[in-house]
């Protein structure tokens, strides 16, 4: 596992990052069904809807943001308060490094402590690392 990496609530300043990850995402199309870019104003709005029950966290080496993961509402629906939808995004030159792993550990973590039970996610087939991640049982 990548031990230089640190983790952190992400902040206001790390959204052009964020965002910069999220479009590399949505460019390779391995991680999401978006087609279309996102700009800065979508990605404000986005994490305006976060807060420290959906927490956003940055994966940082060298002062670089080179991941992210977020816990997001599932369902506005009150019978759905124990659930949150997780998304995990990694730099593109940092992918297959364990910094997956890092984020789902340290996220897990966070939905815990916020009282969530269940944790539900959407990977697509032919993301072969993002379904190893979510396969894997060693990163309790």
């Amino acid at each position: 596992m990548n031990t230089d990496i640190e983790t952190r609530l992400a902040t206001k300043e790390d959204l052009q990052s964020i965002l910069q990850i999220y479009n590399q995402g949505i460019e390779d199309r391995v991680a999401t069904l978006e087609e279309d870019q996102k700009g800065l104003d979508y990605m404000e709005d986005w994490f305006s809807q976060h807060n420290e029950r959906f927490a956003v966290v940055v994966a940082v080496q060298n002062n670089e943001v080179v991941g992210w993961a977020s816990l997001n509402r599932y369902s506005n629906r009150c019978a759905y308060n124990g659930v949150t939808d997780l998304s995990i995004y990694i730099k593109r030159e940092y992918r297959g490094r364990g910094i997956g792993s890092i984020l789902l550990s340290n996220i897990e973590r966070i939905a815990m402590k916020n009282n969530f039970n269940k944790i539900v996610l959407f990977t697509l087939p032919f993301n072969k690392l993002g379904q190893g991640l979510y396969r894997d049982t060693t990163h309790d």
